[in-house]
């Protein structure tokens, strides 16, 4: 259900590129197309044509997902990590621990898969093998690199923050110099990636939409409680409005 593309080797042409949207955009440097060019690493191959590769619905993916899960190899053994994320322009930015194994020997970068899945239903057919999932599905493949200037963290941090809950950066305390120092943030270039959407109703075999089973799809989305007051704030400040009306866009 979920195999998002084939693991043969290849080289990506593509270079680094400013965020664009539903149309071309132009920067000093050079024009980015509206679709990103798959690679044999990123290419779908099972259930092809659910493969989408433009990069206005690769971002809105990326833009409404909250947690990424990063995938790495360290000697000789993988590791699958699941960690905060957001997106600024063509490059994904997302936690690291500096004490973990996905920080060691990062001065040249480290090879990732990064994945973000959202899943919106669960598709029931007449049978049981032909059970499955709508879902909008991003891997991208890349060296992730060590984000060191103050500046870019700080942006890194605003975005995170603020994909979370708009409004959020400016109303709470900001990083201090020294929680900047022990924050580590890497950066992962969109560069190599590709999306797989799977949408609409059960795909049944002919001979068993005669038989009476119920037969459709269950919607699934996220749904916002209401704010809990943490017991040590102050009874007087007022629940801010992004909270008390949190709701997904």
């Amino acid at each position: 259900m979920f195999i998002h593309a084939d693991l043969a080797p290849a080289t990506n042409q593509m270079g680094g590129r400013e965020a664009a949207g539903s149309a071309p955009s132009f920067s000093m440097r050079c024009i980015v197309p509206e679709t990103i060019p798959p690679t044999e690493r990123t290419r779908v191959v099972r259930e092809a044509q659910r493969g989408v590769y433009d990069r206005e619905s690769i971002h809105k993916i990326l833009d409404e997902g909250f947690v990424c899960h990063v995938g790495f190899s360290a000697n000789g053994q993988p590791y699958v990590i699941p960690t905060l994320f957001a997106r600024v322009g063509d490059a994904l930015y997302f936690h690291g621990s500096a004490a973990s194994r996905m920080l060691r020997n990062v001065a040249d970068g480290i090879p990732v898969c990064v994945t973000v899945t959202l899943t919106d239903g669960f598709v029931l057919a007449r049978s049981v093998f032909n059970h499955s999932m709508n879902y909008r599905s991003v891997v991208a493949l890349g060296k992730a690199t060590l984000v060191d200037a103050p500046d870019e963290k700080l942006t890194a941090l605003r975005a995170f923050t603020e994909k979370i809950l708009p409004g959020r950066w400016n109303d709470a305390r900001q990083p201090n110099e020294k929680e900047l120092k022990s924050t580590s943030i890497l950066r992962l270039p969109l560069t190599e990636v590709s999306a797989k959407i799977r949408t609409g109703p059960p795909e049944d075999d002919v001979p068993d939409y005669a038989l009476p089973v119920w037969a459709g799809v269950i919607p699934l989305r996220l749904v916002p409680g209401a704010p809990i007051r943490d017991e040590r704030c102050d009874a007087s400040i007022p629940t801010p409005a992004y909270a008390a009306h949190y709701r997904r866009s």
